[in-house]
């Protein structure tokens, strides 16, 4: 069965995401459980996500990413008031950050470390070059 579709399309939050998204070697978007996901051969981000408080409710962040960061960045990143563990991704790793007041220079490092996670080796060695020449 079919998700029914989480995002506006014509949204400006998710436009500038996808710009930042697409901007990786071999990126590309596909809708996944009702929401934009970006993927190489893996996903390494989606944008918007679901909040499962310990009282059972729930709640939307629909200008969210949610990515796959290394653990140990992940547990210093969910100290911030602007993150939360996604339902059904959060116990594999993923976090979501709300993106509406996050600098794109910062939301820019943070994909890059997601990417760098999920892609094949030769796409996350170009991205690992390109930070480098410009470091």
């Amino acid at each position: 069965m079919a998700h029914a579709q989480m995002f506006d399309d014509d949204d400006p939050v998710l436009a500038r995401f996808r710009t930042l998204a697409l901007g990786y070697p071999d990126a590309q978007e596909k809708v996944s459980h009702g929401r934009p996901a970006f993927f190489t051969k893996k996903i390494f981000a989606y944008f918007g996500g679901t909040e499962k408080h310990v009282t059972g409710q729930m709640e939307q962040h629909p200008h969210a990413v949610l990515l796959l960061l290394d653990p140990e960045d992940a547990e210093v990143m969910l100290e911030r008031d602007d993150t939360f563990v996604p339902m059904y991704l959060g116990p594999t790793g993923w976090i979501g950050i709300d993106i509406d007041d996050l600098p794109d220079a910062e939301l820019r490092e943070l994909l890059t470390d997601s990417y760098r996670s999920t892609a094949p080796r030769t796409l996350a060695r170009l991205v690992e070059a390109e930070a480098d020449s410009q470091s």
